[in-house]
């Protein structure tokens, strides 16, 4: 892979009525964040047609399962070869671990608020019975709900469920507060991932992903995004740092450009074999100061915005994070 720098302009669009912007860009974040879930959606519905032997889909067999067949298939995602499942994330592009991701997707099938109102109610039949499992309370509860209102929530096809993803993420977006453009470029990491996942039902070359959920120290630097790209038990560590920049041209741009080159030697030094994407949101910024670190370097994708302008990314923009993100698993770099 040729070594280079990615300028990607701003794309955002102003409606303007009565010239005040009433653009929903809210919407679209959900939306794209909410697209990611379908991979999640597609694979519960193979696993209901290998429970039920048939070939129906997933919002036919759930109205005609019976209590035992829907145990079996909740059962047969949380005990699924964690090397061969997608990923369920959050609103801000986190993955919730396995079991969370199955207790709380299926959940929000039968319209069901897993966190907040399940939880509480799964801790109490535990202190009821000690001898339960936390997993078999979930699995019973989640078999119980749906016998008992798919006929009230009655639409399981994904565009109805897609709908219900929204209104979940939406608290979760909701909830940010000081790491904005952190979350936007990890969302991103998110959906490249997903992407190439249910294109090939597969991570590539390795056994799955993991991403961050929170910054991580390398050395005496901070990396905003991070992934492990795990095979066999061994880690490969992918590390994007995300550098802004509200400030043009002058001598802040020179300082600006010594510290993304002092980051990159930084986490060389101490993770030699690491992939390095650079993600820099900088107006006017003059990139060619930071060429002689791209030999260190996978890529770096310079969004040529104010940090304010950067949300969930634009279809073309999110295009050039999973062509990266392809060869990262394919292992072409």
């Amino acid at each position: 892979m040729t070594k280079s720098i990615n300028v990607i302009q701003s794309k955002n669009k102003k409606i303007m009525v009565h010239k005040v912007d009433i653009s929903h860009v809210r919407l679209v974040e959900l939306s794209k964040l909410a697209d990611q879930a379908k991979p999640f959606y597609d694979w519960i519905e193979r696993r209901a047609k290998n429970v039920m032997k048939n070939s129906l889909m997933l919002e036919d067999n759930i109205m005609v399962m019976d209590k035992k067949q829907l145990s079996q298939l909740i059962e047969d995602c949380y005990f699924d070869d964690p090397e061969k499942v997608p990923l369920l994330f959050d609103g801000v592009g986190r993955n919730y671990p396995h079991n969370k991701a199955c207790f709380y997707f299926f959940a929000w099938i039968i319209r069901d608020a897993p966190q907040q109102r399940l939880a509480p109610l799964i801790s109490r039949m535990k202190k009821q019975d000690k001898d339960l499992k936390k997993i078999q309370a979930e699995i019973d509860a989640l078999a119980a709900l749906f016998i008992e209102y798919r006929q009230n929530a009655k639409y399981f096809k994904w565009e109805s469920i897609r709908e219900v993803v929204i209104d979940r993420l939406e608290g979760s977006r909701r909830s940010i507060s000081g790491h904005v453009l952190e979350a936007n470029i990890r969302a991103a990491l998110a959906t490249a991932f997903q992407n190439f996942y249910s294109i090939n039902i597969d991570y590539g070359i390795y056994d799955k992903v993991e991403i961050k959920n929170k910054q991580i120290s390398v050395g005496s630097d901070t990396i905003d995004v991070s992934a492990d790209l795990i095979k066999d038990d061994k880690i490969k560590n992918l590390f994007i740092p995300v550098k802004s920049r509200e400030t043009e041209g002058g001598g802040h741009s020179h300082l600006f450009s010594r510290d993304i080159i002092t980051a990159v030697q930084n986490i060389k030094s101490n993770v030699p074999d690491a992939h390095i994407a650079v993600v820099i949101v900088a107006t006017n910024w003059a990139n060619s100061e930071i060429e002689s670190i791209l030999k260190d370097i996978d890529i770096v994708f310079h969004f040529d915005m104010n940090p304010n302008e950067l949300t969930i990314l634009d279809d073309d923009s999110q295009r050039q994070i999973n062509i990266y993100i392809e060869k990262v698993l394919k292992g072409e770099i």
